[in-house]
């Protein structure tokens, strides 16, 4: 005899569904402790040892955006928590600051156990890769909201930085040198016109060639954003870092100015590096301004890093010992607090 389900199920929610996946993953969370973990998962709020009175705590929450419908039509949902964690991690680095927990709220019309535990798995990878807990969370399911078998992602994450190393970019003056850290593709930025552009005007498949190159568009789309922490802080415990900017929505044009002062502008050489090929292919099939491509996507520079020009050999010694690619792409200039970018 068939078993009835119950009304709820009936009207899209299956409680059982949830709770049986929340089992599951409860080791594979457990896996993300670190020694400021107090609670155990399941608890209404998580708990975590505060850092102590000579340090400030730096919390920031994001979101992955439409990455979420490459995913769904790849049906591969194992990378987009990295992506969200990894975001968040960059988005407190650039104070100085390293991340203590993290936590997540996944909103569906109806859970699926499979994707949900396949998204919470790369939220614990990226989390142990990157010594952050993840603390708790809530999943959602509200049928007639979000469109069926899809779901969204938003993310908090909880850092610190003693008070006297916090990085505001006050100090930045004429004469400093910009580093940039290469981008590991379009991280979570820019998909609504990426998507457009590659799916819709140009007719690709995620099957098909990014011309000029042997990946596939599903390969280059669903890149994990990459997380910096490693070798970043590996740098500031080389040589002063006097202001970071993590490249996201608005590129180079609106993230940096968020830490310049208003006496200097960033002034970015475009031609210190090579614009990955899924830029041109979007710019030119897409028929995009040469100039909002720069507003809209990070156009392979992920990470922005200031430092005194007397301390860039090193700096760029300490990121290439930490196994991460970084050049020189600009400097900083008499100005108005803007980024300026020629050639």
């Amino acid at each position: 005899m068939a078993v009835k389900k119950s009304a709820y199920a009936q009207a899209g929610v299956d409680i059982d569904v949830m709770m049986n996946s929340l089992q599951r993953i409860k080791k594979n969370v457990k896996s993300t402790n670190t020694k400021g973990v107090v609670s155990e998962i399941g608890s209404f709020g998580g708990l975590f040892q505060s850092p102590g009175k000579d340090f400030l705590l730096v919390a920031s929450a994001d979101g992955v955006g439409t990455k979420l419908k490459v995913a769904h039509m790849a049906g591969k949902h194992t990378t987009v928590g990295q992506d969200l964690v990894n975001h968040c991690v960059n988005d407190i680095l650039v104070q100085g600051a390293t991340p203590l927990f993290f936590l997540d709220y996944l909103g569906t019309a109806a859970l699926s156990g499979k994707v949900f535990e396949d998204v919470i798995s790369g939220f614990c990878k990226a989390c142990r890769e990157n010594g952050c807990a993840l603390l708790g969370g809530e999943t959602a399911e509200m049928p007639g909201l979000y469109p069926k078998g899809e779901y969204d992602l938003v993310g908090t994450i909880v850092g610190q930085v003693e008070k006297k190393k916090l990085i505001t970019g006050k100090s930045i003056r004429k004469g400093d040198v910009i580093i940039g850290l290469p981008s590991s593709g379009l991280q979570t930025n820019g998909y609504s016109l990426a998507r457009k552009v590659i799916f819709e005007t140009a007719g690709k498949k995620l099957s098909d060639f990014v011309p000029g190159t042997k990946l596939t568009f599903e390969k280059v789309l669903l890149a994990v954003h990459q997380s910096y922490l490693k070798p970043v802080v590996a740098l500031m415990n080389k040589v002063q870092v006097h202001g970071m900017a993590h490249i996201t929505g608005g590129g180079l044009v609106d993230n940096v100015p968020r830490v310049l002062p208003k006496t200097v502008d960033a002034v970015f050489d475009r031609s210190t590096w090579k614009t990955p090929a899924i830029y041109q292919f979007i710019e030119k099939e897409g028929d995009v301004d040469h100039e909002e491509m720069y507003r809209v996507f990070n156009m392979g520079i992920g990470m922005v890093v200031i430092v005194r020009a007397a301390d860039a050999s090193v700096a760029l010694d300490s990121l290439k010992k930490a196994g991460q690619k970084a050049l020189l792409i600009g400097r900083i200039e008499k100005g108005a607090g803007k980024s300026v970018l020629i050639n």
